[in-house]
């Protein structure tokens, strides 16, 4: 069975960076897709970024460019997703989630497992 486990999240103060990672475990194939979304207070859960199987394709919502990085370990089975200048609208739990059937989507419905989340704090 497949799990994802993100990790890194925290409280911390506008224009400071965070790095989370997403750990995935019980499949052998590293050819899958991650994407990251998150979910505020009272809001409905965004698309952040994705990244493709290899790493050679990368998507970022508007909020993201610029600021924040995705990249991926395949030794490791892991996703990280650097964020840089943060700032307190970034405020969210945020989920990776593994698409072993495409390229990576905006959409949520593409992606078949789901991690519980980490929460990401960001004062004034």
């Amino acid at each position: 069975q497949v799990q994802l486990v993100e990790s890194g999240g925290g409280l911390v103060q506008a224009g400071d960076s965070l790095r989370l990672s997403c750990a995935t475990s019980g499949r052998i194939s590293s050819r899958y897709a991650v994407g990251w979304f998150r979910q505020a207070p009272g809001k409905e859960r965004e698309f952040v970024g994705t990244i493709n199987w290899n790493g050679n394709v990368r998507n970022y919502a508007n909020s993201a460019k610029g600021r924040f990085t995705l990249s991926r370990d395949n030794a490791k089975n892991t996703v990280y997703l650097q964020m840089n200048r943060l700032k307190p609208e970034d405020t969210a739990v945020y989920y990776c989630a593994a698409d072993f059937n495409g390229s990576g989507s905006q959409r949520e419905y593409e992606y078949e497992h789901w991690g519980q989340g980490t929460q990401v704090t960001v004062s004034s």
